[in-house]
């Protein structure tokens, strides 16, 4: 007679609840708001990003080898989409501040599965260079944390150091 071994379930725990509808807009002071972003929103997102690279890839490139000196409005696009798709089956969320008219991309938070123990979600966030230090960023400042705490269900999210300077 042979052992079979027992099939364990190898899938990772879902990291939030499956009934969990993720917000589709979020009003941000000064009439700005939060969105999932889109790959709609590319030529926005291009001028956001790359006008904005070397303090982005100061923040998250180490981490996510990204934003890229040599993005594509391709390369830019195919993020964008891929994105919207972890937005639609939970696995990570990014939403796009924009303008009243969404004629300016001006930001974005990330919404991510925890990498720390004891967290359950990593979240960080970013403006473009020349809104740093703007009542727009102080805003956003003081929005997220309480949009997190009020409309996701997480207990301990991590709130990831955003500016490296």
């Amino acid at each position: 007679m042979t052992r079979e071994e027992p099939v364990t379930d190898q899938t990772p725990a879902p990291w939030l609840p499956d009934d969990f509808v993720h917000p589709t807009r979020v009003e941000v002071p000064f009439g700005h708001h939060l969105r999932p972003i889109h790959p709609d929103d590319t030529d926005l997102d291009m001028v956001a990003v790359m006008g904005s690279r070397e303090r982005l890839w100061r923040i998250y490139g180490a981490a996510w080898g990204w934003p890229p000196a040599d993005m594509t409005h391709e390369d830019d696009r195919a993020d964008l989409a891929r994105h919207a798709a972890e937005m639609e089956t939970h696995d990570s969320f990014n939403y796009a501040l924009f303008d009243t008219d969404e004629t300016a991309l001006l930001g974005c938070v990330y919404i991510d599965p925890p990498e720390v123990t004891g967290s359950d979600a990593e979240i960080s966030w970013w403006v473009v260079d020349e809104c740093v230090g703007t009542e727009l960023e102080q805003a956003l400042d003081a929005l997220v944390p309480q949009w997190i705490a009020q409309e996701w269900p997480l207990e301990h999210p991590r709130y990831a150091v955003r500016d490296a300077g």
